[in-house]
């Protein structure tokens, strides 16, 4: 997807069951990122960079909203799962319908999972970045970094 277009709107529920829109989120900066599996090793490192960086993202102001197509139950188990050790404090999304994957351009058909990318949302709702290929381990840190450029430009 074009950087400098409008984000596609969505509204899904999170691991708890809650909807959520992208245009609740507006006058913020956003980092949707799609994944392929909850409770995988990747995808586990991925959620666990995210939720250590918490207080940067917010110092920042970026709402974390993190989508697969997993089911709500799904989504609450992973988040059950690491929460012997720290809870996620962020948001994950249900896609089971596919229609946010597919409107991103994220899914994967031959594999039944939408790929790992990520798209970085200005608070007009325009995305300012794409990130295609994604490592899970450092993928926080370059969000980071280019959340601070964006910012001083």
């Amino acid at each position: 997807m074009e950087t400098q277009t409008k984000a596609p709107e969505f509204s899904l529920p999170d691991q708890d069951g809650k909807m959520h829109s992208l245009s609740d989120y507006a006058g913020k900066i956003v980092l949707l990122y799609f994944y392929p599996k909850d409770m995988t090793s990747g995808c586990t490192a991925e959620a666990q960079g995210f939720r250590d960086k918490a207080d940067e993202y917010k110092k920042r102001g970026i709402v974390v909203l993190g989508v697969s197509v997993d089911s709500v139950d799904s989504h609450k188990k992973f988040c059950d799962l690491l929460s012997p050790l720290e809870p996620l404090n962020f948001t994950l999304l249900s896609d089971e319908k596919k229609e946010v994957v597919g409107k991103y351009g994220v899914w994967k058909e031959g594999d039944a999972v939408a790929s790992r990318e990520s798209f970085l949302i200005d608070e007009n709702g325009f995305i300012k970045k794409h990130y295609e290929k994604v490592d899970p381990i450092t993928h926080t840190e370059e969000v980071l970094r280019d959340v601070d450029e964006y910012k001083n430009l």
